[in-house]
C-alpha cells in the first residue's frame, strides 16, 4: 500500500517533562533485553547468556588445552581425577538505538505522535542507562543537522532530554533514506526501535528490509493516533499533505469512511504479516495510551524488557 501523509500541523507544543518522576522510578527497575546474544565492548551491568570470568559461578564444563589454568577446580580434581574448568556470569554492556520518524506527518493528534514518540524513546533510553548500556537516539534524516550524541549511564539522562526536546517535525525525508543513513553510519549490534507512523507515499518495505539486513534485534512501534485509527469528520473537506503539499478535496461520507478503514486495516496489517515473516517485532500503538502502558505491558510482553 502506498500511503500519503495528509495531516495538519499541530499547535500541541507541550513544555512538560517527558517522563514523570512516578514514571522514572518504574522505569529503573526494568532492563532491556535482547532475543540475540551480541558482544559488547565493556562491561555493563547485564547478566549475559554467555559464560565469561566475572565473580558469580555458573557452570563447569571440560578442561581442554590451552584453557586457563587459573579457572581449574583442584577440588574436583582431587575427587574425580579430572580436570574441569569454572564458568561464571559475565556482564556486558549492550547497543541499544532508537530511531525517531519526525516528518510533518508525526506532528498529528493531541499529544502529537511524535511528542509521544520522544517520550517513549526517553523511556527505553533511560532503561538503557540505569543499566549502563550504550544509547544512541537519533531522528531520521538529521544526521547531520540534529547529530545524535551517544549516551551512557544515568547521569546522561539530562542530555537525552534536552535533545529530544529539541526535536520538530521537519525532517520531511523518505523513510528508506533516513533508515540508510542510520545502517551506513551504525554497525554495531544490539536492538533498533523504530518509532514511526510508517506514512510515506514510497512505502516502508524497502526501510525495514535495511534493517533487517543490519543482524540487529529490530522492534517496530507504528504509533497512529486516536483520529486516525477512528476519524470523526463530515462534509466538504481539503486535505494538504503535510510533507510535499499535495491537495486532496474530498467529502466525507459514511462509504467513504468505511473505505478509509478499509485501507487503514490493509495498511496495519501488511506492516504486521512484513515484520512477523522477517523476524521483526510489530507493535501497534496507540497514542491514547499511556506511554507507561505501553513499556510495562505491550513491550514486556513482546520481550523488549522485564
Amino acid at each position: 500500500m502506498s500511503t500519503a501523509r495528509t495531516t495538519s500541523k499541530s499547535s500541541e507544543r507541550s513544555p512538560v517533562e517527558l517522563l514523570s518522576p512516578a514514571l522514572l522510578a518504574k522505569l529503573e527497575r526494568l532492563e532491556l533485553v535482547s532475543r540475540k546474544i551480541f558482544r559488547g565492548r565493556l562491561k555493563g551491568e547485564r547478566r549475559s547468556r554467555r559464560k565469561g570470568q566475572s565473580v558469580e559461578f555458573a557452570d563447569f564444563r571440560n578442561y581442554v588445552p590451552g584453557d586457563d589454568l587459573r579457572f581449574i577446580d583442584w577440588n574436583l580434581y582431587a575427587r574425580l581425577d579430572k580436570l574441569f574448568l569454572k564458568l561464571f556470569m559475565e556482564e556486558e554492556d549492550l547497543h541499544f538505538y532508537a530511531l525517531i520518524d519526525a516528518s510533518g506527518s508525526m506532528d498529528f493528534g493531541e499529544p502529537s505522535k511524535l511528542h509521544y514518540a520522544k517520550q517513549q524513546a526517553a523511556a527505553l533510553g533511560f532503561v538503557g542507562l540505569c543499566r549502563a548500556d550504550r544509547v544512541r537516539l537519533e531522528v531520521l534524516g538529521a544526521s547531520r543537522a540534529h547529530p545524535a550524541p551517544t549516551l551512557r549511564g544515568r547521569q546522561s539522562m539530562w542530555r537525552m532530554q534536552e535533545y529530544l526536546s529539541g526535536i520538530e517535525a521537519d525532517f520531511n525525508v523518505p523513510l528508506v533514506s533516513g533508515v540508510r543513513d542510520f545502517c551506513l553510519r551504525n554497525s554495531g549490534k544490539g536492538i533498533v526501535i523504530l518509532i514511526s507512523d510508517l506514512m510515506d507515499k514510497s512505502g516502508f518495505d524497502a526501510a525495514l528490509r535495511l534493517l533487517v539486513a543490519q543482524q540487529m534485534d529490530v522492534y517496530v512501534i507504528h504509533l497512529l493516533s486516536p483520529e486516525e485509527l477512528n476519524p470523526e469528520i463530515a462534509g466538504d473537506l481539503k486535505l494538504v499533505d503535510s510533507e510535499d503539499g499535495d491537495i486532496a478535496e474530498v467529502t466525507a461520507s459514511r462509504p467513504l469512511l468505511d473505505k478509509y478503514k478499509q485501507t487503514l486495516a490493509s495498511f496495519i496489517n501488511g506492516a504486521r504479516d512484513f515484520c512477523a515473516r522477517r523476524g521483526l517485532v510489530y507493535i501497534l500503538a496507540n497514542t491514547e495510551n499511556s506511554v507507561e502502558t505501553l513499556v510495562a505491558n505491550y513491550l514486556r510482553q513482546r520481550g523488549l524488557v522485564r
